[in-house]
């Protein structure tokens, strides 16, 4: 790199992190009715824009909502944007929020089973994807059902991913790196079997394409395998939790809106055979609850990414085929499990 160019990247590295900064001291200052409505214009001039993100995004929806015409599709996408903004708004103001704050904007179905795991101190394993406010959801985790511990993709440059650490740890949530650490699998094994948590992984994306296909809303799509193998290799329950938004009763919610989690009863093999087979199925039943709030709450899925095989780049695949795998290394121990 030439030094015109390493002076570029340190001036746009040194903006990410201040960009940060700001947003985290700042918008904790602004009136409520104010931060969100910024957020909604941000939304509503990154739409205009267009792009790749958003490119990808209706292509998801397409696909999730096959019934839409192009006007319809259209003001899903403006919707779903507006979701994903309300998303980084409650995120930046999270740390100044009060749990009793945090409670009230968040409503809970199918915790029963879950919490009786973690109150005989238990670690419980939860699948999510990429769907309303995980860090609400975790920051209510942490004093409703137990302490939070994932694993997150390392931000570039490096000072704006130490504050995103610092700021999930603040709402206590244990952050493991997906690469730059040591080996991820091995560091959430070790969680696991102590117990006291709640492991929750973001897995409805397949980061290294190591993982499973499954069906998705009717298409092939490639999922992570981690939290069903965790699941097998430790015996900690497995369930599915969805998290979508939907607009709040008067005087409760963040922002006019609360987040709604949903567990699923706890997950178990339909079918017998080695880990591979069985972590599989489990990942299946994963999607198929997902699918379930995908369709109803669509505009709460913000899945900017590819995630479908038709749009995968099979070259791309080849280049990453040895990308860092946080369940391989240790799958085969598994086999037994």
């Amino acid at each position: 790199m030439t030094g015109l160019g390493r002076l570029t990247r340190s001036a746009t590295d040194t903006i990410s992190v201040l960009g940060f900064k700001i947003g985290w001291s700042s918008l904790k200052a602004l009136p409520e009715p104010v931060a969100y409505g910024l957020f909604d214009r941000i939304a509503d001039l990154a739409v205009i824009r267009g792009g790749k993100g958003i490119t990808r995004l209706r292509a998801n929806y397409a696909r999730a909502r096959p019934e839409l015409d192009a006007a319809e599709l259209d003001a899903l996408v403006s919707a779903g944007m507006r979701s994903y903004m309300r998303y980084y708004c409650e995120a930046f103001r999270l740390p100044s929020t009060g749990r009793d704050r945090i409670d009230a904007a968040v409503s809970v179905t199918g915790l029963e089973e879950p919490l009786a795991f973690a109150r005989r101190g238990e670690t419980v394993v939860v699948f999510v994807g990429h769907l309303g406010n995980f860090d609400l959801a975790a920051a209510w985790a942490a004093s409703n059902l137990a302490p939070v511990t994932t694993v997150a993709e390392r931000l570039k440059p490096e000072e704006v991913f130490q504050e995103f650490v610092a700021f999930r740890n603040s709402i206590d949530m244990d952050i493991i790196p997906l690469t730059g650490g040591d080996d991820p699998f091995a560091s959430l094994l070790v969680a696991a079997r102590a117990g006291g948590r709640a492991i929750a992984l973001a897995s409805d994306r397949d980061l290294t394409r190591h993982g499973v296909e499954v069906d998705l809303l009717g298409h092939r799509a490639r999922m992570a395998k981690g939290p069903a193998v965790l699941s097998l290799m430790t015996g900690a329950p497995l369930f599915c939790a969805t998290i979508h938004y939907e607009p709040a009763p008067d005087g409760t919610g963040l922002g006019g809106h609360r987040t709604v989690i949903e567990f699923s009863p706890r997950l178990v093999p339909r079918v017998t055979g080695n880990s591979a087979v069985r972590a599989q199925d489990l990942i299946q039943q994963c999607a198929d609850h997902l699918a379930v709030t995908i369709r109803a709450h669509t505009s709460s899925w913000h899945m900017l990414q590819k995630i479908f095989v038709d749009d995968l780049d099979p070259a791309l695949d080849r280049a990453q085929g040895q990308a860092q795998d946080p369940a391989r290394s240790l799958e085969s121990e598994g086999e037994s499990a």
